[in-house]
């Protein structure tokens, strides 16, 4: 073998090593990668030191008052390591340290206290809880503040380890719509969800320690990556209207053993969501928010007669000289559609009316007729009225859930001779309330459909506008300005004559229709009932749209203008009476108030007061430590002037609610966990607990008002 063949031979030898070398290599990165994998993972997990995330504050959720309707609260779980001060300071401490610890925790005496903290002193352990539960803030700085924990985190081995958690100050006021949070911090329905992008900022990261019984403590060397708190959402619920509806609702519902409710109300001119209140039954007794029945599936039955409007609309589009005084013929309450018997609400029939009359006492029989008559030969033509008017196309809400409306067109599988009078009185669709309530809208409008919106900006923590949702004009016009004017009139005759007149109101005036369809079940409709009213007020300037749904009541009232219209006013006259802006002006004579005929004990939120006090021309100074977010209660100086002073309130305490309304004394004892029991009415005269005794959650109290 010459010199060459033996060098090539060389490299060639080298080359086959060098390849085997890197083939092993790669042989064991996949075996493990694959094979021991786990092994190495839960090996990796063993180490002393990791990275573990620092969740962000949530971003908090407010009312356009800027009330907190949801935010985060800080906890803190506690533990000790007993290691960390000196020989000295826990000898001289311990035995304070003990007894603080187990008075404030009550899991231990102070002996079993103090032998637990030099057992794990002497042991090396570094991290002793103390307690089962997590403590607030206050609690943290009282107990920053025992013996050996003042000396801080490095000298005194005190360790606070924070948590959030999510708090609703209004408690179940708008809990669906608002939304709730899962243990990962995520939003799984509402507000949360639809704007949990906004709301859970991004987390951060720190460095932790494995110390004795494999728990990870936060390691204190400042290698941490600091979190970037959520945004806050600003919504255009108004706290007061919300607790009306809220209220107005569960009452009705009760009333009549419902199975659920909703309620909507609207800014006509903006669309902007007032009040959101969405109530299923839970058991016999109870209703809670559960489920989004104004934009949900659930709540989104055939409409029935809150559908006639759209009806008679198209009939004014498709013959603009229709005249509302139009002979109707009803006969004697029954009309047949092939096999299919139409009843209307009066036994014996109303006879020959006019179309005002028929939509009016809600005729399905007239309605149905006079839709089918003039659209018979040309179905699709009625069904081309309901998409203008808006009402088959999604409303692209902010809130996630919304259902797609459904208007059966005549090339649908489904169509059939019956289609076209079913779908003049409110059958054969799928509408969601709030889908129904904009077209209401839109004719409390002007004719202009306006895109209903709940969130109105997102702010960062400085208080900088990131999003700002404008209104938005989804159609420009529903319908021709003679049609918007026969229909407002009709709106205003249900009132005035017809089947909501008992919800006429001498004060203001509204518009709207009541509603009550059969239920639709195994291929039947059954003897359950959808009642509704949807409507606007005041009707001569609307400001408030509003529709009310209760299913199935199943006490003897059934009918929308007994079960829903009801509400719809109670709603209504609250509204009316907190919104001056839409009271009529009218000249008043104002009587001089002196402040000595201002009761000695007036108690409320100091801004309410203000208003009061600077309506009347009463002077007013107030104490140190008052803003217009304080409760306060007044009296009167011996300079004639009206002083505020500070209600002191105490989260442990039972606070001083007499002579507060029965509102504002609700607000603060259910804050505080209270069950309130209330006997008489008017202002709070005493309370069954003494002002300053020491009161826990779930303790029942009695108010009794000034004419028990």
């Amino acid at each position: 073998m010459n010199i060459k063949q033996s060098i090539l031979l060389r490299v060639r030898l080298s080359f086959l090593l060098v390849a085997a070398v890197a083939l092993a290599i790669v042989a064991r990165i996949v075996y493990i990668q694959f094979v021991e994998g786990d092994y190495w993972r839960q090996k990796a997990e063993r180490r002393d030191v990791r990275l573990q995330p620092i969740p962000a504050l949530r971003g908090n959720i407010l009312a356009d008052d800027e009330r907190l309707l949801a935010t985060s609260l800080p906890f803190y779980k506690v533990a000790f390591d007993p290691v960390a001060p000196d020989e000295a300071t826990f000898k001289a401490g311990i035995d304070s340290l003990a007894w603080y610890a187990a008075h404030f925790f009550r899991d231990r005496t102070p002996q079993e206290y103090k032998h637990f903290f030099v057992n794990a002193r002497r042991q090396g352990r570094r991290y002793v809880p103390l307690g089962r539960k997590a403590v607030d803030h206050s609690d943290m700085q009282k107990i920053a503040a025992w013996p050996i924990f003042r000396k801080g985190r490095l000298k005194g081995g005190i360790i606070f380890e924070q948590e959030t958690r999510r708090f609703n100050p209004f408690h179940t006021l708008a809990r669906r719509t608002i939304g709730y949070v899962n243990n990962e911090g995520r939003g799984v329905v509402g507000i949360e969800l639809s704007f949990d992008k906004y709301l859970r900022g991004k987390p951060g990261q720190a460095v932790y320690r494995r110390s004795v019984g494999n728990r990870w403590v936060p390691f204190h060397d400042g290698s941490f990556i600091e979190p970037q708190d959520g945004m806050d959402v600003y919504t255009t619920l108004d706290v007061n209207i919300q607790d009306v509806a809220h209220h107005a609702l569960l009452k009705a519902l009760v009333e009549n053993d419902a199975d659920f409710g909703c309620v909507v109300v609207m800014d006509v001119k903006t669309g902007a969501i007032k009040a959101m209140v969405n109530l299923g039954r839970v058991d016999s007794a109870r209703y809670a928010e559960n489920y989004n029945y104004a934009i949900g599936s659930k709540g989104s039955a055939d409409p029935g007669s809150v559908f006639k409007l759209a009806s008679v609309m198209a009939l004014f589009e498709d013959n603009p000289q229709l005249s509302l005084n139009a002979p109707v013929e009803t006969g004697d309450g029954k009309y047949r559609f092939w096999d299919v018997v139409l009843r209307d609400p009066k036994p014996d029939g109303y006879g020959t009316i006019t179309l005002q009359q028929a939509f009016e006492y809600s005729s399905s029989i007239g309605i149905a007729r006079m839709v089918y008559e003039h659209f018979k030969a040309n179905p699709q033509r009625f069904i081309n009225y309901l998409h203008q008017f808006g009402l088959s196309t999604p409303l692209d809400f902010q809130l996630v859930g919304e259902v797609k409306p459904y208007i059966k067109n005549t090339n649908d599988p489904t169509w059939s001779r019956l289609s076209l009078p079913w779908i003049a009185i409110g059958y054969e669709t799928v509408v969601s309330p709030l889908q129904l309530l904009t077209f209401y809208n839109a004719v409390a409008n002007n004719g202009k459909m306006v895109q209903p919106f709940i969130v109105d900006e997102i702010r960062d923590k400085e208080g900088r506008v990131v999003v700002d949702y404008e209104p938005v004009l989804l159609r420009e016009r529903i319908c021709s300005p003679q049609t918007l004017q026969k229909a407002r009139l009709l709106l205003e005759g249900v009132v005035e004559r017809g089947t909501a007149r008992n919800i006429k109101s001498k004060q203001y005036k509204i518009a709207g229709k009541t509603s009550t369809s059969q239920k639709f079940k195994d291929g039947q409709y059954i003897k359950e009932y959808h009642t509704a009213f949807a409507g606007y007020f005041p009707a001569d300037n609307p400001k408030y749209s509003c529709i009310v749904v209760i299913d199935n009541p199943r006490r003897n009232l059934q009918y929308g203008g007994e079960v829903a219209a009801p509400v719809f006013r109670k709603i209504a006259d609250e509204i009316y009476s907190m919104d001056l802006s839409i009271h009529e002006d009218k000249v008043i004579t104002r009587k001089a108030v002196s402040p000595k005929q201002i009761p000695y004990n007036e108690v409320g939120k100091a801004a309410d007061l203000q208003r009061i006090f600077e309506e009347l021309d009463i002077p007013q100074k107030k104490w140190e430590g008052v803003d217009e977010r304080s409760w306060v209660f007044s009296s009167t100086a011996p300079d004639s002037t009206v002083v505020w002073k500070p209600l002191l309130l105490d989260d442990d305490n039972m606070p001083d609610v007499r002579g507060m309304s029965l509102r504002d004394a609700l607000f603060i004892l259910e804050n505080r966990g209270l069950n309130v029991w209330v006997k008489g009415k008017g202002k709070v005269l005493r309370q069954s607990i003494e002002p300053g005794r020491p009161i826990k959650r779930g303790q029942p109290v009695t108010l009794y008002l000034e004419h028990p």
